[in-house]
């Protein structure tokens, strides 16, 4: 009864999704022939110029650089939102004082910095990584730390009982009790590190899928900027389906 169940929720969601795409394709149409192809490009000429770029071997060094970049930016969002989250949610005292620093820090457009970063970055490859690293590490520390925050004191009462320290205790306790809360971080950061990868190739880089779609703006290739944001758009939704999809298993099984 149970695999059927969930056979039957797969295929709702399936039919939803369909559904969706249809109505979005549908009112991309009707604003094409409103607007006209010098405006707005049209699905099937979108989805044409976004195999045409597939199959073009220029196309592939600068999606080369843009995941090099991008991958380097989510180590760091990571890594570091995790160790702040733990250091922070580790002390109350430590959290009361910074957290309200972090949700700040959060709140304020990310792209302001960019002219510091630029300035002691230079065009290239450190500036994409610090910048999409500062998108992603702020959620990812903000939900490590509510959620080693919310670790029950029983638990952490038994690893001072034990003498563990408190490396081992993060990754013994913590980080186990708190998993499902921080990869929700680590899925809203994954977003936001590819969304600070791709402006940061837009307005510092002479590489990547950012830097070919400024190039298009620049030229007024209105189907290579439509292509490409399909492009951009289509591994985005696809890697944020496949991140949601994990969050809600890890948090049915708590």
């Amino acid at each position: 009864m149970a695999v059927n169940g969930g056979r039957r929720e797969i295929g709702r969601r399936l039919v939803d999704n369909l559904v969706l795409l249809l109505v979005i394709a549908g009112a991309w149409q009707a604003m094409h022939d409103l607007a006209g192809s010098v405006a707005l490009s049209s699905p099937l000429t979108t989805l044409s110029g976004a195999l045409e770029l597939l199959r073009s071997a220029d196309f592939w060094p600068n999606v080369t650089s843009t995941f090099r970049a991008f991958l380097l930016a989510l180590v760091i969002a990571i890594g570091g939102g995790v160790l702040i989250g733990l250091v922070l949610g580790s002390s109350r005292l430590l959290a009361e004082a910074y957290e309200p620093a972090l949700m700040a820090f959060y709140t304020v457009p990310k792209v302001s910095f960019f002219p510091i970063i630029l300035l002691f970055c230079g065009i290239g490859l450190a500036t994409e990584v610090v910048f999409g690293a500062i998108h992603g590490i702020v959620p990812v520390a903000i939900f490590t730390l509510n959620a080693a925050r919310n670790v029950r004191v029983v638990f952490l009462k038994t690893a001072r009982v034990m003498g563990l320290t408190r490396a081992q205790a993060w990754l013994s306790i913590l980080l186990p009790s708190s998993v499902p809360e921080v990869f929700t971080g680590i899925r809203i950061g994954v977003s936001l590190t590819f969304i600070g990868t791709i402006l940061s190739e837009m307005f510092g880089s002479h590489q990547g899928i950012g830097y070919m779609l400024m190039q298009a703006i620049g030229s007024s290739n209105g189907d290579m900027i439509f292509s490409l944001t399909f492009l951009i758009i289509a591994f985005a939704v696809a890697v944020s389906t496949a991140l949601l999809a994990i969050d809600r298993r890890l948090h049915r099984r708590v």
